[in-house]
Formats: C-alpha cells, structure tokens, sequence
C-alpha cells in the first residue's frame, strides 16, 4: 500500500509540473501560407501576431480576419498536440496504478479529453484528436461552423 501510494505521489507530481511546462509553452500558428503568424502560451494567451502587409487589405477585412483565426486555431492545435502527448502518458501510468491497460474501461478515461462520449470528464460530441473546441466572441455563426 505505501508503494502504491508513493508512485500515486509521483505521478501527482508529474501533473503538476506537466500543467506546469504546458502553460508557460508557447506555439505558433500560421495561416495563408505564413502569411499571418500568431504565438499563443499553453493558457491561452495570444502573445504575438505578424501580418504580411499584403494581406492588409481595408476592402476585404473579412479574409484578414478569417486568416488571422486560422493562425490561433493553427497555435492552439500545436498546444494541445504538446498536451496530449505530455499528459497521455502521465493517464497511461494512472491507468497501469489502477491495474488496467487504459481506455474507455478505465474509470480514469477522459481525465485528459479521452473517453467515451458522455462519460464524465469527456466532451458530449466526439472530436477529432487536436480539435480545438469554442466560440469566438462576437462570431455570430452557429456552434460548431468555424
């Protein structure tokens, strides 16, 4: 029991600094060829976006817009891509301590966005691995049409 406890301690420790490293770690996205650029932190933070001048264009705002949320998206994918992997191994030891092989049988499936549909912890519509799920304030398109 004190060994198990131990390696319960260990992996805790993992997570933290895991959790830790994610949301000091920045990835950039880009959109329109390399055109626009954007860096956003493991949080979430947009730090930095580059523009190409040409795709400044007062009558088309529109595309430069569209080009500037495929960037972040493009950033974020990269976020959670690092995520999955960093934190996939760390619920794979969970799931070992537990003395499964892990997945969707595993009670502890979906504490990192794995798991099935409507078990607890996991999205209520199945996403493709690196989809980044939300709405972007004052887009006035329908959930899920972005």
């Amino acid at each position: 029991m004190s060994q198990l406890l131990q390696q319960a301690q260990r992996m805790q420790e993992q997570l933290l600094s895991a959790q830790q490293d994610l949301s000091e770690a920045e990835a950039t996205g880009s959109a329109g060829g390399g055109l626009v650029r954007a860096t956003v932190t493991g949080a979430g933070e947009l730090t930095d976006l580059q523009l190409d001048p040409s795709v400044v264009d007062p009558d088309d705002v529109e595309t430069l817009a569209d080009l500037i949320i495929a960037a972040v998206r493009d950033a974020h994918a990269e976020i959670q891509r690092r995520a999955n992997e960093q934190l996939g191994s760390i619920n794979d030891d969970v799931a070992g301590l537990l003395g499964g092989a892990g997945g969707a049988a595993n009670p502890l499936a979906g504490l990192f966005g794995g798991g099935a549909p409507g078990a607890p912890g996991a999205p209520d519509t199945p996403t493709a691995p690196g989809t980044i799920r939300g709405e972007i304030e004052g887009d006035d398109r329908p959930s899920g049409q972005g």
